[in-house]
């Protein structure tokens, strides 16, 4: 404890402690109740009573009995007296002895077990624990027996002012409107005291503020702070420190404080218009600027925050109202100011224009402090650009009769420079449109002739892109698209739509309708298509076949009479002139095939062709195709037997040893022998190929091919003039040859035959010696 509160506690209880000591042992120092008064005889009366008197009467017990109390916080050099037991069976001799046992007994509270004196001998806390049950009883001192029943006392710790006032949840923070009225109620804190609130003022608050004055107040014992002024302004000051103090005992002198902050802010409000900067705002934009790109920006300030910041703007008046406009900037707050139409410095060099700013949200409470908007002048100068060649028209309409002469004007474009210095302009055709290459313009008055001959019936549109360049920036051009359009003029003659084949059944009646034609013309009148048919001059009178005009513009063609007969004429040709009304009118020749068919009754055609005529009527499409099959079938079988037989009559093939060709060659004439070239043609003989129409080239390099065995030519003539047989053999069989030339020559001998006629004697080939 501090010395304050010692000192304080000393003085308060020093003359209570006295007046205690000084009482008589019997009586406790706290006012007793009279009902816990009780005295009691002594043992021998007590002993003599009749246990009819015991039942009949209350004993009577043999204590003084109260509470008990001791100050907590307390401690001295000796442990303090509390209270004393003492009963009136104790003569004084020291026989009876006190027992204490309970809460504390031995160790905060301690029993002088001959007087009953009872001492704390610990420093009490009544905030740890508030009171103590207890139970005392006297024994007798020899053998400890009880000489009254045990009886329980309570020790109650007395309050003393030892704890200051706690905020538990400070510092505060609040907040309250921005010109609030006087009294508008902030917040509320709350302060504890761990002293006893029921004994004493110890634990009774009173509420203050330290610092904070003269803005805020507070209730002493609600502690509810509210404004102490009216209209405070945030954007004066926007935040505010309050320091609250909560005292004790009713706020007296000697009573414990505690202390706590509480920070309070001003919200906002929307108090304040926007307000611009500057009234005159300047800005400078070239007349070629891209539609939408933003000019300026404009800025009206407003020292409120948030939503009660924002603002609205718009153009309210000026000479370019039309061709600008202002959106607002939610994140920045300002005006932009954007391009809607062209601009044209030849036209006008400059505009005004007045802006306002407004409040979006705005609040009635403060509407008298308005208005809530204000306006700025904007001068916007325009600033002359180079500018490309402007056409006289977006678009160009052109048209032209496709029988127009070449170099033929079909029309003109004109276009002109918008700049001051008006530079000279040159056309031309962008050719990725006219690729055919169909029109030509004059680079300097724009005029379009026409390149090649036109057909509308090819195409009837036209369009190109004409170019537009200053000469003197060829940087700058434009372009314009021109639709040509073909006219028409009437220079196809009419014809039949389709090609037509008219069917007439021999059994056709007089006037029967045998087909009915209709005709196209490629030209498109303006009135439409109109159609004239006729016979030719000379067919005027055809015995058999006449002509109709329908209303729909087409035409019938009827049989004459009847009796047709396929047999007498299959095909009739029937010529028919178309003409038009065209200016002039134009004319065509178109034949109509009339084929005369055989036909059922009800004048289905069933066959059209003479040899049809002579077949039975009932044969039908699908015998047709199973006698085709089978014709098909047979010959299949016929070219299968032929293969195999020509297969099984073939030789056997010649193994490679014995395929030995053989070339005879008769000389009338004795040659020179080997060395004699000009005899014979040496190529063939050592090329037997060569022969068949195939000479190596020997100026190209051959391929690599497979090379053949190694082959030699043994050619020999003798002296003789016999004939002489040559054969391709090869290196590995020249000596089985030989063997073979043996065995020929007896079986030529044994037949009479002379072997000088069939066999010759040969030098072979690279030293042989060969019969060959």
């Amino acid at each position: 404890m501090p010395e304050r509160l010692a000192e304080m506690l000393l003085d308060l209880w020093t003359p209570l402690i006295i007046l205690w000591i000084t009482l008589p042992p019997c009586i406790y120092m706290a006012p007793m109740n009279q009902s816990h008064v009780l005295m009691s005889g002594s043992p021998l009366e007590l002993n003599r009573l009749s246990e009819e008197q015991r039942i009949l009467n209350r004993s009577k017990r043999g204590w003084v009995w109260n509470q008990m109390f001791v100050l907590e916080e307390f401690s001295g050099p000796e442990p303090i007296l509390v209270g004393r037991l003492h009963t009136d069976l104790d003569p004084g001799s020291k026989k009876i002895k006190y027992i204490l046992s309970g809460d504390g007994a031995g160790t905060i509270f301690q029993i002088n077990d001959v007087t009953g004196d009872i001492h704390a001998i610990k420093r009490l806390d009544r905030e740890e624990k508030a009171e103590y049950t207890l139970t005392a009883q006297a024994v007798d001192w020899e053998t400890n027996k009880p000489l009254e029943p045990p009886s329980e006392f309570i020790i109650k710790v007395q309050d003393i002012n030892d704890n200051a006032p706690e905020f538990l949840n400070g510092p505060y923070h609040a907040t309250v409107p921005e010109m609030s009225i006087l009294g508008t109620s902030v917040t509320n804190v709350t302060a504890t005291d761990a002293d006893d609130p029921v004994y004493g003022n110890s634990a009774k608050l009173v509420y203050s503020i330290l610092e904070g004055q003269p803005y805020f107040s507070i209730e002493p014992e609600t502690a509810i702070i509210k404004t102490a002024l009216p209209n405070m302004d945030r954007e004066a000051k926007e935040e505010y420190l309050v320091v609250i103090q909560a005292k004790d005992m009713g706020g007296h002198s000697g009573g414990l404080s505690g202390t706590t902050t509480l920070t309070v802010t001003l919200t906002d409000v929307n108090d304040n218009p926007p307000k611009f900067a500057q009234s005159l705002y300047h800005f400078s934009v070239p007349e070629d600027v891209v539609l939408g790109t933003a000019i300026g920006r404009v800025k009206a300030n407003d020292q409120d925050i948030g939503e009660n910041a924002q603002s609205s703007y718009d153009i309210i008046d000026g000479d370019g109202t039309a061709l600008f406009e202002i959106t607002s900037d939610a994140q920045a707050q300002d005006g932009i100011i954007r391009l809607r139409k062209p601009l044209d410095f030849e036209t006008k060099k400059s505009y005004t224009l007045k802006v306002e700013a407004a409040n979006v949200h705005i609040d009635p409470r403060f509407s008298s402090r308005g208005p809530f908007k204000d306006t700025a002048t904007v001068k916007i100068v325009v600033e002359d650009a180079d500018e490309p060649p402007v056409f006289s028209s977006p678009t160009y309409l052109l048209e032209v009769h496709e029988n127009a002469a070449l170099n033929s004007v079909i029309g003109q474009v004109t276009a002109r420079d918008p700049d001051i210095t008006s530079s000279p302009i040159r056309f031309s055709i962008d050719r990725h449109t006219d690729l055919e290459r169909q029109f030509n313009i004059n680079a300097d008055d724009g005029k379009i002739t026409l390149a090649t001959p036109l057909d509308r019936e090819l195409s009837v549109w036209h369009n190109i892109t004409i170019i537009a360049t200053e000469i003197r920036n060829h940087s700058q051009i434009s372009r314009v698209p021109v639709a040509i359009k073909v006219l028409d003029v009437n220079d196809n003659a009419p014809e039949f739509a389709s090609e037509y084949e008219a069917f007439l059944c021999e059994n056709g009646k007089p006037g029967q309708v045998i087909q009915t034609v209709s005709a196209m013309d490629k030209d498109d009148p303006k009135n439409g298509h109109y159609f004239l048919y006729s016979l030719l001059p000379e067919m005027v009178n055809n015995p058999n076949f006449t002509i109709k005009k329908n209303e729909d513009n087409s035409l019938s063609i009827l049989a004459k009479h009847n009796g047709f007969n396929r047999q007498k004429q299959e095909v009739y040709l029937l010529p028919i002139i178309i003409s038009d009304s065209g200016n002039p009118p134009l004319s065509s020749t178109s034949t109509l095939t009339i084929r005369v068919c055989g036909c059922s009754n009800d004048g289905v055609v069933q066959s059209c062709n003479v040899e049809a005529y002579v077949l039975p009527i009932g044969l039908s499409m699908g015998a047709l195709i199973a006698i085709l099959a089978c014709i098909i079938l047979l010959l299949v079988i016929v070219v299968l037997f032929v293969t195999l037989r020509r297969h099984k009559n073939e030789p056997l093939i010649i193994k490679d040893d014995e395929d030995v060709r053989e070339n005879i060659i008769r000389y009338d004439d004795e040659g020179g022998g080997e060395e004699d070239t000009e005899a014979f043609d040496i190529a063939t003989l050592q090329n037997p190929d060569g022969i068949n129409g195939f000479l190596p080239r020997k100026d190209i390099k051959p391929d690599l091919q497979f090379m053949p065995r190694l082959q030699k030519r043994v050619a020999r003539r003798n002296n003789t003039g016999c004939c002489l047989k040559t054969k391709t053999v090869e290196n590995s069989d020249i000596h089985e040859l030989r063997d073979q030339n043996y065995k020929r020559n007896e079986r030529s001998q044994k037949a009479n035959f002379n072997p000088s006629d069939f066999f010759c004697m040969c030098q072979g080939m690279e030293g042989h010696s060969d019969f060959v």
